[in-house]
């Protein structure tokens, strides 16, 4: 490992950052640790220094995208069909073709552009933010805002954003196994002192960028940024990596690979019996050929995918959602179970003080409380910190307590973090010439380290089960006193000593209000087929009174940790089948469940907010993080992150999840059918004797006006009727299922009926082959338009969706149709797309054609649907 120094200023010649003390930190890196840098003068390094991030692929100017599409295999081949058309046609062909690709390159160039900016949107939004102090205020900065000389505050379960010196730390220790391959969490001591030639991974009074905060809290003064950082010298850079494919990109992928031999063999085909059956002139059965391989090879598939999942992960992030990895989008619509928290997801987080049991000691519960506390209040009264932290605090400033000063009263010597095994946090502040301890926790893990009869313990017991029936959270409250010289000379206590032996003091029970939206959601959720379960932390009547408050079911036992870990394997399905309440559960349990669930072939959204949860997030198939009250530890591991903690969002996020693979499918079916009918119509005539029913100019045009309406028009379509009182989608069923291929083949079938019917009657009635190619094209561009209207639901009419609920599809319509009026009114045109103008006989025959042949699907719909309602 390369040796740590300041960007800026160097520590001394020979001696590195962990060499120092911590009280010449601050000194050598100029700045002053209880006031941190000034605004001003943090914004003259972020100049001098740059953005504290690892080194970013330069993105490509938009004249190095088109060009870098121009190089692409299929255009290659248009190119070259227009130097084949300004060698054997007319100047005017091989211009008309130039304008075609450098229009198809643009068009290329900007979906996928959309999609990457809707991805750097997403990773915009979801990029941490650092507790920092300025100018003697801490706020909350953006990672990439932070200097060498910030002074950074350590919390448990945030990701530290930059390498630094510890000034201040109590019970701290960090995860580094990204960087020292450690992984036990390593201790971080303030006050050590180092040789220079110390390893990193024993540098206990330094913290690195990358790693997270597992326990404790401090504060450092930032020494490195970005690629001066030790994540950055050892060249992990994360944010060069190309996310890896999703599965359905993958499928669609090799999906495409295949289908371009069977493209490529019938654009050879077709020309080749053209000349031996139809005697059609070679070249002209080459320019055909080359136009047809471009246009039939479906080469646009991943690039729809990609779009319809990147550009909806960004209309979920408008609504709270924020998307961190594409698959999450994929699987939303097939979530059948969410095990989601109690307390900020279906409760409004804002917790007050309701209850102090014994009444008489609320004073000494609410000391402990402003204490044992790591949340923090605002000139202005607003929070930072865990609701239960910042309701204690509060309910001690309306007693009239002074929190801060409390704090100054006496030094901290140190700290033991709340943490899931445990269920208590504890702190050891030096009161005169002893030591005085102050404990908070769940009321069994208070309890049972306390000296109390049973007689004691059960009124304690019976008070905590009255407030938690009444739906209160409720934690106990124990203090003791060590006296000095007890542990020894300058020792402090180690966890253990410090939490045994304790006196109990009281109680406190905490009112939180179920979100008003919550059991419209659910109710939203049930009618969905997606079944939600609780689990939590809190005591058992707790949860199940803000359990029925919200409509969970409760009909079944609420199971807690204890039950689980009693609970044979064997037994685990039969216990997630009757409960849908989990309670004074661990982030283990909660993996554990999901785990088991997803062995019953359930597909999984679980929510998180903790270091702990990140296991669950991480196994489940959709792990959804709290954004307002999570930690950096459980928003990088989470796929979805929530902005509100909402559940609510959570259902819209389904619903939009639903939408967005129907629209895939939508998207996929209708460019698949016209590719299946573009080969079948251009082969048909072959068989039977006649030219081509397209000039090559025409297929290359029509080619645009499909990859429009794929790639943007389904995108914009809005959910259908219904939506959400359908079952979830299985995930094994394969996404090109039987009904996929059968909406492709009738989608194909109606199209190349009419335009077949449409070319052969003109060519065979002898009005000649222009008057025929026009026909076609007329008719496969108003079929085209037709077929995607139709294929905008699998089930509902196009009446019933309504005309105008896609506004986009209608503008692309709209464009088509104007686009083959004036390709057969204008002269102009005539010329050079190979057409003429219509009599009002061949514009009857081509209308009535394609109507017929695109709205036999509509009229099967209505079929359908009233066998089904009389049936009903």
């Amino acid at each position: 490992m390369h040796e740590e120094t300041h960007p800026v200023t160097q520590p001394a010649a020979t001696r590195h950052w962990h060499a120092l003390p911590a009280a010449e930190v601050g000194i050598i890196a100029g700045v002053d640790t209880a006031t941190g840098l000034s605004s001003n003068e943090a914004n003259r390094l972020l100049n001098e220094v740059g953005p504290n991030r690892l080194r970013e692929v330069r993105r490509k100017s938009l004249f190095a995208a088109i060009v870098d599409e121009l190089r692409e295999p299929l255009i290659l081949l248009l190119l070259f069909t227009g130097v084949l058309y300004g060698v054997w046609g007319r100047p005017v062909d091989a211009l008309t073709i130039f304008f075609v690709i450098v229009t198809l390159a643009l068009v290329e160039v900007m979906n996928e552009r959309r999609a990457v900016n809707a991805i750097a949107a997403l990773r915009q939004m979801s990029e941490p933010t650092t507790p920092v102090l300025r100018s003697s205020q801490r706020i909350e900065a953006p990672a990439e805002r932070i200097v060498p000389g910030d002074v950074i505050a350590l919390e448990a379960g945030r990701l530290v954003s930059a390498d630094a010196r510890l000034v201040q730390s109590y019970g701290l220790a960090a995860d580094e196994s990204a960087l020292t391959g450690e992984s036990v969490p390593a201790e971080k001591d303030a006050d050590q002192v180092l040789p220079d030639e110390c390893p990193l991974s024993e540098r206990s009074n330094m913290v690195y960028a990358g790693s997270a905060v597992v326990r404790g809290r401090g504060l450092a003064v930032v020494v490195a940024t970005g690629m001066a950082t030790e994540l950055g010298h050892t060249a992990q850079l994360a944010r060069e990596a190309r996310p890896g494919r999703t599965p359905l990109q993958k499928a669609m992928r090799q999906l495409s690979k295949s289908l371009v031999w069977l493209a490529l063999g019938f654009s050879v085909l077709v020309p080749l019996l053209g000349v031996l059956i139809g005697r059609q002139p070679l070249q002209q059965m080459v320019l055909t050929g080359l136009s047809l391989a471009f246009a039939t090879i479906p080469e646009e598939m991943p690039i729809i995918i990609t779009m319809v999942l990147a550009l909806g992960a960004y209309r979920l992030s408008r609504q709270n959602a924020i998307v961190k990895k594409l698959q999450a989008v994929e699987n939303l619509g097939a979530v059948t179970v969410i095990a989601t928290d109690k307390t900020g997801t279906l409760t409004e987080n804002r917790m007050a003080l309701s209850r102090c049991y014994p009444e008489a000691w609320s004073n000494a519960i609410l000391h402990i409380g402003a204490v044992c506390n790591d949340a923090s209040l605002d000139l202005l009264g607003r929070g930072k910190g865990d609701p239960l932290d910042l309701a204690l605090i509060r309910a001690a400033k309306d007693a009239g307590l002074d929190p801060d000063a409390l704090c100054r009263a006496d030094p901290l010597r140190t700290e033991f973090t709340f943490d899931s095994r445990r269920k208590r946090m504890s702190v050891v502040y030096r009161r005169d010439e002893a030591l005085w301890v102050g404990v908070k926790g769940s009321v069994e893990a208070v309890l049972e380290r306390c000296d109390i009869d049973t007689a004691g313990s059960a009124v304690a017991m019976l008070a905590a089960d009255a407030m938690a029936r009444d739906g209160l959270r409720v934690i106990a409250f124990a203090e003791k006193t060590i006296p000095g010289g007890s542990l020894g000379h300058a020792q402090l206590p180690t966890q253990e000593q410090a939490e045994s032996h304790l006196e109990f003091v009281g109680l406190a029970g905490f009112h939180d209000p179920p979100r008003p939206e919550a059991r419209a959601a659910i109710a939203a959720g049930n009618a969905a087929g997606i079944r939600t379960l609780m689990v939590t932390g809190d005591h058992p009547l707790t949860a199940m009174s803000i359990a029925r408050a919200i409509g969970i079911d409760t009909n079944g036992p609420a199971l807690t940790g204890a039950d689980l870990d009693a609970l044979p394997p064997a037994e685990w399905p039969a216990a997630l089948a009757r409960a849908s309440v989990f309670a004074r559960t661990t982030p283990e349990h909660k993996l554990r469940l999901v785990e088991a669930l997803r062995g019953q072939s359930q597909v999984v959204a679980v929510t998180g907010d903790g270091v702990n949860d990140a296991p669950a997030l991480a196994a489940a198939d959709i792990g959804i993080a709290m954004g307002a009250t999570g930690t950096d530890v459980a928003r990088e591991s989470a796929g979805i992150v929530l902005a509100d903690d909402n559940f609510a969002t959570i259902m819209r996020a389904v619903a939009e999840g639903r939408v967005l693979f129907d629209n895939l499918r939508k998207a996929v079916r209708y460019y698949l059918a016209c590719k299946v009918a573009l080969v079948s119509i251009s082969l048909l005539p072959v068989l039977l004797g006649a030219p081509t029913p397209f000039a090559p100019i025409q297929i290359i045009l029509m080619e645009l006006f499909m990859d429009l309406a794929a790639a943007a028009a389904f995108v914009a379509e809005p959910a259908e009727p219904g939506l959400m009182q359908r079952p979830p989608r299985d995930p094994r069923r394969p996404f090109m299922d039987r009904d996929m291929l059968g909406g492709i083949f009738a989608g194909a079938a109606g199209l190349f009926a009419a335009v077949s019917a449409v070319y052969l009657l003109i060519w065979f009635s002898g009005a000649g082959l222009a008057a025929a190619q026009t026909s076609a094209f007329a008719a496969w561009l108003l079929g085209h338009v037709l077929l995607a209207l139709n294929l905008r639901s699998d089930r509902a009419p196009l009446l019933r969706l309504g005309l105008f609920t896609n506004r986009l599809m209608l503008v692309w319509a709209g464009a088509a149709v104007v686009f083959i009026l004036a390709a057969t009114l204008a002269p102009q045109l005539n010329d050079v797309l190979m057409t003429r103008s219509l009599s009002l006989q061949q514009w009857m025959l081509v209308i009535g054609a394609v109507v017929i042949g695109a709205f036999w699907i509509d009229a099967r719909k209505w079929f359908v649907r009233y066998r089904y309602k009389d049936a009903a």
